[in-house]
C-alpha cells in the first residue's frame, strides 16, 4: 500500500505534537515533517514532495492561504485545513482544499477528511497510470486517444486502424489489416506487411494487445499470424502445425498453441 507523505504545518508545538500522535495510528500515512511556519512548509515541501499537508491557517508571517498560493502547480499536495476559525472555510474550498476540519479536531472528523484525502490519492494514482498508457499505446500504433482509451477499458472492440512504425526520421503508419505475420527478433518485432517487412521496437506482449485476438493468432511464443493470411494448415509428426501463407511463407505452429489452429473454420488441413 502506498503511504501519502504528509507535512504538518502549524505554528502551534502542541497542536503539531498531538495531530502526529494521533496520525501515528493511520498506516497509510507516513509524517515527513512537521513545520512552524509557512516559509518551512514550503521549504518542506520542495524538498520532500509530500502528498498531503495538514494546514493552520492564521499563522504570523505567511497564512495558510498564502502557502497555498505560493504552491499553485505540479508541487501542490492535497491540503487539509485545521484551524480553530470556521469563518474561513468558503475560501478553504475555493483553493481545491480536500477538507476543512476545525480545533480540537475528534477523531472521527478526523478520520473522515483522511479517508476523502485517500481516496482522492487513489483516484488520481489510478487516472495518471490510465494516461501513461494510452499516451504511451497512441505512440506505438498512431491511435487516436478515444480509441486507445477504449482499449484501456477492456473494450475488446476497439483497436488501432494502423501501427506507426519509426524507421529513422520516417514513420510509417502501416495498416493493420496488411499485416501478414510478426515474429520477434531480440527485443525488435519484424512486422510483415504487403511485402515489406517493418521494424518495431516493442516487445511481443504489448504488440500483441493492440492486435485483435479474433484476426490475429498466437501461434509461437514469438510469432502472430494474421488468420487472413492462412491457405492451408499441415500437421506434423511432433505434434505441431505448418501454416502456409497466401504469400507463400510457411509457419510453424508450436504444440502450445496448436488449439487454436482448430477454431479456424475456414482451414483447410491436409496431411
Amino acid at each position: 500500500m502506498n503511504k501519502l507523505r504528509t507535512v504538518i504545518v502549524d505554528d502551534e508545538p502542541l497542536a503539531r505534537k498531538g495531530l502526529s500522535l494521533r496520525l501515528a495510528d493511520r498506516e497509510d500515512l507516513e509524517l515527513v515533517a512537521e513545520c512552524g511556519n509557512g516559509e518551512e512548509a514550503l521549504k518542506a515541501v520542495a524538498e520532500l514532495s509530500p502528498d498531503l499537508m495538514f494546514l493552520d491557517i492564521q499563522m504570523p508571517g505567511m497564512d495558510g492561504f498564502e502557502v497555498v498560493h505560493s504552491l499553485q502547480g505540479d508541487a501542490m499536495p492535497m491540503v487539509i485545513f485545521a484551524t480553530a476559525f470556521d469563518q474561513f472555510a468558503v475560501d478553504a474550498f475555493e483553493v481545491n482544499a480536500v477538507d476543512y476540519v476545525l480545533k480540537p479536531v475528534d477523531d472521527e472528523r478526523l478520520n473522515a477528511a483522511i479517508d476523502r484525502a485517500v481516496d482522492s490519492f487513489n483516484q488520481q494514482q489510478l487516472a495518471d497510470q490510465k494516461q501513461n498508457l494510452v499516451t504511451a499505446c497512441m505512440q506505438l500504433s498512431g491511435a487516436s486517444a478515444s480509441t486507445v482509451e477504449d482499449i484501456a477499458d477492456g473494450k475488446a472492440e476497439s483497436y488501432p486502424d494502423k501501427l506507426s512504425i519509426r524507421d529513422g526520421d520516417e514513420v510509417h503508419m502501416v495498416p493493420v489489416q496488411e499485416i501478414d505475420w510478426i515474429d520477434a527478433a531480440g527485443d525488435y518485432m519484424c512486422v510483415h506487411a504487403a511485402n515489406v517487412t517493418h521494424i518495431m521496437r516493442i516487445t511481443m506482449k504489448q504488440l500483441e494487445a493492440l492486435l485483435n485476438p479474433l484476426q490475429f493468432l498466437r501461434i509461437h511464443r514469438s510469432t502472430i499470424v494474421n488468420r487472413d493470411r492462412i491457405a492451408s494448415a499441415q500437421s506434423l509428426t511432433n505434434g505441431e502445425y505448418l501454416l502456409t501463407l497466401h504469400e507463400g511463407t510457411r509457419l510453424k505452429v508450436s504444440r502450445s498453441y496448436r488449439d487454436r489452429i482448430r477454431e479456424l473454420t475456414a482451414l483447410s488441413t491436409t496431411g
